[in-house]
């Protein structure tokens, strides 16, 4: 080896020093960043708790309320109220999607302006607009054949399904309408070129795969439904959070009351959660190149992966 090839293989294993003392004090360096970090956050956990330790807060008021007959009944209306307000909504949003691509211009103006006037309106509104119908139209007729007091017809229910499902069916036009023009135009062009009309096309080709596409979606304006469904309370309907407000008026026991409101509300939206998460699983199975893992699978496999990487950056320190 002559005298000059020497001097640049010291020369490179110098770099190569250089880089691993560089590379090590960097991932020190971002090793004690993470470490501040989950302190100050350990930090403020603790002075949260701290704080609810030290509230006027009867905790056992919580225990109580949280299978009392009252707060299961109000769970039972606001699950009953979010499938009829989703039935609802699913139903205009189908056709409003549809009718949104129609050629023809009449329906597709009408289909615009549905959406524009319940999507430009905020929600309460509606429901009181619903609510107090019978004050502009008393009753309900059709000459000849029937007359009936509009208070009869729009009862909390009736006024609550229909504020929150009409609402909905507007933002479920657009959703709809993006999932159809999602469907590869080739499928529409071989559904016609086999003498299929546009409405078998749009039954059994056209809608099916726009709710694999739309369903994520769906999912969560069905958990924002849930929600929304504590609403409903502006028009005396008795759902968790009205019935909730009725037992603190008369206990003085706002906080654990609300408390109680706000447990079952997450038990609600997380079992949502669970279930949209396998019916996006069965409905996109085709997809799927074997069997998709599931939540506990999921994160057993990033627990693992994570155990790999910190067993990964010792054993390069230690190396260093």
């Amino acid at each position: 080896m002559t005298s000059n090839e020497a001097l640049s293989a010291s020369v490179w294993r110098d770099h190569q020093d250089l880089g691993a003392i560089g590379n090590y004090a960097r991932r020190k360096h971002r090793s004690i960043g993470r470490m501040i970090a989950g302190a100050v956050v350990l930090l403020l956990l603790a002075l949260f708790g701290l704080s609810v330790a030290n509230a006027k807060f009867d905790w056992s008021v919580v225990r109580t309320y949280l299978v009392n007959g009252q707060i299961l009944g109000g769970i039972e209306r606001t699950l009953l109220l979010t499938v009829l307000a989703m039935l609802v909504g699913l139903v205009l949003g189908t056709l409003g999607g549809v009718c949104r691509l129609s050629r023809n211009p009449v329906v597709s103006g009408v289909a615009w302006l549905y959406v524009w006037f319940f999507r430009g309106t905020p929600v309460l509104v509606q429901l009181l607009l619903w609510f107090n119908l019978s004050l502009i139209f008393p009753h309900l007729s059709i000459p000849g054949l029937f007359s009936v007091s509009m208070n009869s017809v729009i009862t909390p229910m009736v006024a609550a399904m229909l504020g929150l499902g009409v609402n909905e069916g507007a933002y479920l036009s657009e959703i709809v309408r993006g999932g159809i023009s999602a469907v590869d135009e080739g499928q529409r062009e071989a559904a016609l070129a086999i003498g299929s009309s546009h409405f078998h096309m749009t039954r059994r080709i056209i809608l099916p795969q726009t709710l694999r596409i739309i369903l994520p979606t769906l999912g969560n304006e069905t958990i924002g439904m849930l929600k929304f469904t504590s609403l409903a309370s502006v028009v005396s309907f008795q759902e968790l959070l009205a019935t909730s407000e009725q037992i603190y008026y008369v206990n003085a026991r706002v906080m654990e009351l609300l408390i109680v409101v706000t447990v079952w509300y997450l038990v609600m939206t997380s079992v949502l959660t669970i279930a949209q998460y396998y019916l996006e699983r069965h409905v996109g199975r085709s997809l799927q190149r074997g069997r998709p893992r599931s939540i506990v699978e999921r994160l057993i496999v990033q627990l693992l992966e994570s155990r790999r990487e910190r067993r990964a950056r010792a054993d390069a320190e230690a190396g260093a």
